[in-house]
């Protein structure tokens, strides 16, 4: 697998789409601190570790509202292989004018864009959630 950060992005978006209750994916330490900043920004229920014979399995609990719809429209990755795009903490992007988060990784961590802009980091610029 080339990118496993895109690969863990599309499986939530397939999951979103199909409206499955949760979906599964190799577990890493990053994938890991993705889904707490997803989480902690209200995107998602919440994520676990879980062991599947001799391999782990992060295991993410989609959010929808009351009728349904799913509270991630949109997921998008900035960064990729070929392409890295590094940001000061000033020029962090506001996704849709703020409705939306961007995912950083800082020398903090990987925050959220309101985090990192709050803490005075900037970094690699991972994602954009709305």
């Amino acid at each position: 697998m080339t990118d496993p950060i895109a690969d863990m992005l599309t499986r939530i978006r397939n999951a979103v789409r199909a409206k499955h209750p949760r979906v599964e994916m190799p577990h890493s330490k990053t994938k890991a601190a993705i889904a707490a900043v997803l989480q902690a920004e209200g995107y998602i229920n919440g994520a676990s570790e879980v062991e599947k014979g001799k391999f782990k399995v992060l295991r993410v609990a989609l959010r929808y509202d009351g009728e349904g719809r799913p509270l991630i429209s949109g997921i998008q990755m900035v960064s990729k292989p070929g392409r890295r795009v590094y940001t000061a903490h000033d020029e962090i992007p506001r996704v849709l004018g703020g409705i939306g988060t961007s995912i950083v990784s800082t020398p903090k961590g990987i925050l959220s864009g309101r985090e990192a802009r709050k803490a005075g980091v900037g970094g690699e610029i991972i994602c954009s959630v709305w």
